[in-house]
């Protein structure tokens, strides 16, 4: 659905985004991820015809940024990370007022705002003022002006920024039931955990590079080809690291507390074998479990902080 090839932006001699490429298939929850400075709003702006590459090109849905903005315009819906609702306005005449943008016919308007208010829950304040909106119900209503239009790929600016843990839960809901009514969706955001619950896969950029992508899963596996293990034992942690080392099927073995932490050498079946090892020499284990990195994870070993 959305398709970046060797995108490049340059600010006179400072080089925003250097060469970039990746792909968004269709139905996913696409991650974007990157410390501030990195090259992601310019992605981003590009992606949504904001801005002009320096060289390269964006196809989404087969539409090209640089020659076809208007048709691409049609396909997306773009949320910035700082937006703006007029103040003085209602919830209705606000949505009112971006139907009308989008040229949809006044006969089929009422039935579209409608519909964007039911799904985003604001069915209740549609005769509200902007202004006496919290902070989450406006993020909601900006949401919904993005969705008037019936986009195909959805491009969200931080769109959790600021949000109470309440707000973030109901807005995460949100956004996988669009993608079970077939939206594209495009992530931006900081809160790394709330990417881990919704995106299928993700890209890591730092310094206007892309420096990981893919799903999580097929990440860590690039980074972390052996699988790790920990296991907890009541007492004489420092005695099972030794049979560990000594089962010829761990490597990496560390012991902290009551727990040791392992990368298996070899096949699966080798895990079974340091458990009877341990069993046999009398060392009482209380649990044993794969370790998964996490997204937080992934982004400190493969990023530096550094900006474009």
């Amino acid at each position: 659905m959305i398709e970046v090839r060797d995108l490049v932006r340059k600010y006179d001699e400072h080089l925003a985004v250097a060469g970039i490429s990746f792909t968004v298939e269709k139905g996913d929850i696409y991650g974007f991820i990157g410390p501030n400075g990195a090259g992601k709003t310019t992605t981003i702006r590009i992606l949504s015809t904001l801005l002009e590459p320096t060289s390269g090109d964006v196809r989404v849905g087969g539409r090209s940024v640089i020659r076809d903005p208007y048709e691409v315009r049609k396909l997306v819906g773009y949320m910035p990370d700082l937006f703006g609702v007029y103040d003085r306005v209602t919830v209705w005449e606000y949505l009112d007022f971006f139907s009308a943008a989008y040229r949809i016919d006044r006969a089929r308007r009422r039935i579209v705002i409608e519909g964007v208010l039911e799904l985003t829950d604001l069915g209740g304040v549609r005769d509200r003022l902007c202004i006496e909106l919290s902070k989450g119900m406006k993020q909601r209503l900006c949401l919904a002006k993005t969705l008037v239009h019936d986009p195909q790929v959805l491009v969200l600016d931080e769109p959790a920024s600021g949000l109470d843990p309440r707000a973030r839960i109901e807005f995460r809901a949100l956004l996988k039931e669009l993608r079970e009514m077939g939206k594209t969706i495009f992530l931006s955001s900081h809160i790394l955990t709330e990417l881990s619950d919704v995106c299928n896969a993700v890209a890591i950029m730092e310094k206007g590079r892309i420096v990981a992508s893919g799903t999580i899963q097929g990440i860590l596996e690039r980074l972390q080809p052996k699988r790790a293990y920990a296991v907890t034992v009541l007492d004489r942690a420092e005695e099972a690291k030794g049979i560990i080392e000594g089962s010829g099927a761990a490597s990496s073995v560390s012991c902290a507390d009551h727990t040791v932490r392992f990368h298996l050498e070899g096949p699966v079946e080798g895990v079974p074998r340091i458990v009877k090892a341990l069993s046999d020499g009398g060392i009482p284990i209380v649990g044993l479990e794969e370790v998964k990195e996490n997204l937080e994870g992934l982004f400190m070993q493969l990023t530096r902080g550094e900006v474009a």
